[in-house]
């Protein structure tokens, strides 16, 4: 690799479909540590995300726009050539169960045998967002009926909340 990486700017890559509060609070604090935060939108054309790339990337630019240091790109292939690509010398990861920790472990294994000069950094959830997936989001949103947008507030920034229920209303519709 000829590109030198810098230990000071960080890449928390993911789905984000939705973001949700958990991705925002890693973000937030991953921008307190690092002087440079690029959040990946990974892209897999093997599955069928409920909001488009650009959808997702709209919606995390206009959530971090207060963050000088943060930046938020679409991507597709492997997770550490995207990190490499930005220039960055740390993966951020955020953690929130005993099952998380073991998936991380092995995929950051991996990522050392494929770029050995890039760091993983973990970062535990904060407790009242250890809860948060989104399969489970996007069940509340899907099955929730009239209180599902007052709950979604619990997981998900409030300007996420309409386009999620959005989503689910016109799904439904178009299976009627």
């Amino acid at each position: 690799m000829s590109q030198t990486l810098n230990p000071q700017h960080a890449v928390y890559v993911g789905s984000f479909d939705p973001p949700t509060l958990g991705h925002l609070d890693i973000v937030e604090r991953g921008a307190a540590i690092y002087s440079k935060i690029t959040v990946g939108i990974g892209i897999n054309p093997d599955k069928r995300p409920l909001f488009s790339p650009e959808e997702r990337q709209q919606m995390l630019e206009g959530l971090l726009s207060a963050y000088a240091n943060v930046e938020v790109k679409c991507f597709q292939g492997l997770a550490v050539n995207f990190v490499q690509e930005c220039g960055g010398g740390v993966m951020l990861r955020g953690l929130r169960t005993l099952t998380d920790v073991e998936a991380e472990f092995t995929m950051s294994l991996a990522n050392r045998t494929l770029a050995s000069e890039i760091e993983t950094v973990f970062l535990m959830a904060s407790e009242k967002y250890t809860h948060i997936s989104s399969s489970l989001i996007k069940q509340i949103a899907q099955l929730g009926g009239d209180v599902a947008e007052e709950k979604l507030k619990d997981f998900v920034p409030r300007q996420v909340v309409g386009p999620l229920v959005e989503k689910f209303a016109l799904k439904t519709s178009n299976q009627s």
